[in-house]
């Protein structure tokens, strides 16, 4: 979870009044959030909402507890929206059309305000951090650079480069580099290079004249991008790949330099291709969409009634602006959050903005007693048999890669899921079956003594068209020899041990499975329904794996007995 620190002093300034720990800690329930450390005269707080960047910061934090605690609920004028755009007077960025398959968006404003001091520098980079590191996932969708404005020449470049015959000095650096030396030598480019590096042209930022603000997402300049304390004029600008996501952080930054007193002026950015909200977009943005639910629903998760104005006020208290009208409640959310995505999500404001202390403990008044499901009985006595075959247990991750799950086991995949925005191609796709987790067990464990008998028994997933969500789980049995004389009498053996003891009657009938040795697999039935196949593993199969051994496996699907 996100973790910020704060200076006492500053944060309860901010917040329009002094509190001590314990009301400090009380206070942040609101916000999700704790006091993790207290190290004068820095705060150390945990905030446990992940869909809530706005409160990672010093600024962003104070604003939720000092509406809540009953201040004003700011307005920030320098907000474009679709049907007005501001006036930006010479401040644009042109971007190259070739970015479009890069890195597509960026967006940008600046700043007039009081000289920069310590605490807010220091604030600013936690900002940049958190924004860039957590939201933005380490970059690769959200980088920010905050630069003197007073450098800058307008209109800026977000151009694509050679990235070996484009050089500048890095911030840090002690020589000019070109852009592939930098990814290459600097740390910043040891650690974000990566993200860009299998583009032939790389993001390039610079001003009209050629001065360099920076190599997004990488590392700023050293001149232009060497933020200091005492500078009174900044451009920040914010680049990647999801505009939405884009827009949240910018207008976060925006209202925080807002909040702390600056003068925010929005900047234009000038497309060579259509974006989800036009080719030309002057930012800050304001691009929510108001969300609605019924006051029916309201009553009905938190439990009482409410009257339109005491929901209203409790809204206003979360900084949220709405109107109900023929028991519709409409939220036009603020500029600096993005995370309403339901109607559940107005309740659970209403729920904090009228206090988590208005609601009064309420003893159940049903009594039931707990007992296992019919499955997990089974679930339970097949592990006991199994151990008692002289099996060992073992417990895998359900998610894995095309290679394990469909290319290593040579089947066609069509009943695979996959999971359409993974976080990693290790995690793509959910598992079929339990062999392929049983081989990769046994593909790392050569070195121990023969023979191996192992098992699992967790969840499938497999395709349903029937189904009203398209696929359907299951409750397996997967198990696994390995030793040289490992053969077919030996895994019909232990199917026809378990199913006994069971009391489970079965037939067996001849298969042919890529995975198995042809010949040498057999489809398991129970009361003329296919539940499950046994064999020897196909040499290729095991090839593939790097296991050297002879291998039985089977599997069934426990829900069918």
């Amino acid at each position: 979870m996100p973790k910020i620190e704060v200076r006492r002093d500053r944060f309860f300034q901010l917040i329009g009044k002094q509190m001590t720990i314990e009301e400090l800690e009380q206070t942040l329930t609101s916000a999700k959030g704790e006091v993790d450390e207290v190290d004068e005269p820095i705060l150390k707080l945990e905030l446990n909402d992940t869909n809530r960047p706005d409160l990672w910061s010093t600024a962003g934090l104070a604003r939720l507890l000092r509406i809540l605690g009953g201040g004003e609920r700011p307005v920030y004028g320098f907000f474009s929206r679709p049907s007005e755009m501001k006036e930006v007077e010479n401040r644009t960025v042109q971007v190259d059309p070739e970015l479009k398959n890069i890195r597509p968006y960026i967006c940008a404003f600046a700043v007039q305000g009081p000289p920069l001091d310590e605490a807010t520098l220091i604030d600013l980079i936690q900002s940049q951090e958190k924004l860039c590191e957590n939201y933005g996932r380490k970059r690769k969708s959200i980088a920010m650079g905050i630069y003197r404005s007073t450098l800058i020449q307008y209109p800026v470049r977000y151009d694509a480069v050679d990235p070996d015959q484009t050089r500048f000095q890095p911030l840090g650096g002690d020589r000019v580099l070109s852009l592939r030396e930098i990814n290459r030598e600097h740390p910043k480019g040891q650690e974000y290079g990566s993200i860009v590096d299998g583009f032939p042209k790389f993001p390039f930022l610079q001003d009209s004249r050629g001065e360099v603000l920076s190599f997004p997402p990488v590392i700023n300049s050293a001149a232009i991008g060497a933020v200091e304390e005492g500078d009174t004029e900044l451009f920040v600008e914010l680049t990647g790949t999801d505009m939405d996501s884009l827009l949240l952080a910018t207008s976060i930054m925006a209202c925080d330099f807002a909040d702390l007193g600056y003068t925010v002026l929005p900047v234009q950015i000038q497309y060579p291709y259509d974006t989800p909200y036009g080719p030309t977009i002057v930012t800050p943005f304001y691009f929510q969409k108001p969300q609605q639910t019924e006051k029916t629903a309201v009553e009905k998760l938190l439990g009482e009634s409410f009257s339109d104005e005491k929901i209203l006020q409790a809204l206003a208290r979360m900084g949220c602006r709405a109107e109900i009208r023929s028991g519709t409640i409409t939220l036009y959310p603020p500029e600096y959050r993005n995370d309403f995505l339901h109607g559940v999500d107005i309740i659970e404001d209403v729920m904090i903005g009228v206090g988590m202390d208005h609601f009064k403990p309420v003893t159940p008044t049903d009594f039931t007693v707990g007992r296992l499901s019919e499955a997990e009985a089974v679930a339970r006595k097949v592990v006991m048999l199994m151990v008692g075959l002289g099996f060992q247990e073992m417990i895998f991750n359900y998610l894995g890669s095309r290679k394990d799950f469909i290319e290593k086991m040579q089947i066609s995949g069509d009943e695979m899921i996959q999971i359409a925005n993974p976080l990693s191609e290790n995690y793509e796709f959910l598992r079929n079956s339990i062999l392929p987790s049983l081989l990769q067990a046994e593909s790392v464990s050569g070195s121990a003594p023969y023979p191996h008998h192992i098992f699992e028994v967790g969840k499938v997933a497999k395709k349903d068209p029937e189904d009203n969500y398209g696929s359907k789980t299951y409750n397996h049995l997967g198990f696994l020899s390995a030793q040289a004389d490992a053969g077919f009498n030996l895994i019909s053996a232990q199917l026809a041990a378990l199913l006994y003891y069971l009391n489970v009657e079965y037939t067996l009938e001849e298969t042919e499975d890529p995975r198995f040795i042809p010949g040498r697999a057999g489809a398991v039935y129970v009361q003329g329904k296919p539940a499950g196949v046994i064999g020897e593993l196909s040499p290729a199969v095991l090839e593939n794996w790097g296991i050297e051994v002879p291998c039985t496996a089977g599997e069934l699907c426990l829900d069918l007995l």
